[in-house]
């Protein structure tokens, strides 16, 4: 399970940018009250989540509809936290209107499009709860996969997320136009 940690006051932007820096294998998010929160990668999570920022990437590519992140991105949502999804895509124009310092930094917007993979240091509770504050920033999808049971939640904005059994393939259209995502890879 990942720690969170009440720290003696909340964590500063700048404090987070140097733990990050300072400490390499270990992903580090800001809560919206300030609570530290610290996940080791595992070889298992990271090649995960290697393979799905990849599979995002190559789509990606072939459309120019926007821009990828890896794990290692925070971002700076409007509340408060700062927040590191497994893999993300955020819309060309929307990253476009960013300035050169805050595509730098910890880019201030929440991604379009937020994926998370469930590590064996991970709760799903946990996981559904990130996915909860990201569509309340203004994600418009929200993909969560769990290799432990195969399975995958997809969470749309005003809408009960939808749970996926025993696929091999999933399409996440309208948001990702011709996406489909490859299940097999990350089991």
């Amino acid at each position: 399970m990942a720690l969170s940690l009440d720290l003696l006051r909340p964590i500063g932007e700048r404090e987070l940018w140097l733990l990050s820096e300072r400490n390499p294998g270990y992903q580090f998010e800001r809560s919206p009250e300030g609570r530290l929160w610290v996940s080791p990668t595992g070889g298992q999570s990271g090649r995960r989540s290697l393979q799905l920022a990849y599979q995002l990437a190559r789509w990606n590519e072939e459309r120019g509809l926007g821009v990828v992140f890896d794990a290692s991105t925070g971002f700076k949502l409007p509340g408060g936290a700062i927040l590191s999804p497994d893999a993300s895509w955020v819309e060309k124009k929307r990253w476009e209107a960013l300035s050169e310092e805050e595509k730098e930094g910890f880019p201030p917007l929440v991604p379009d499009v937020v994926f998370e993979v469930r590590s064996s240091s991970q709760g799903v509770e946990e996981l559904r709860a990130k996915m909860t504050l990201y569509l309340k920033e203004g994600a418009r999808l929200g993909v969560l996969v769990d290799p432990y049971t195969r399975t995958v939640e997809v969470y749309r904005p005003g809408k009960e997320p939808e749970r996926f059994e025993g696929v091999d393939t999933l399409s996440l259209e309208p948001e990702l136009p011709g996406f489909a995502l490859q299940l097999a890879p990350l089991w």
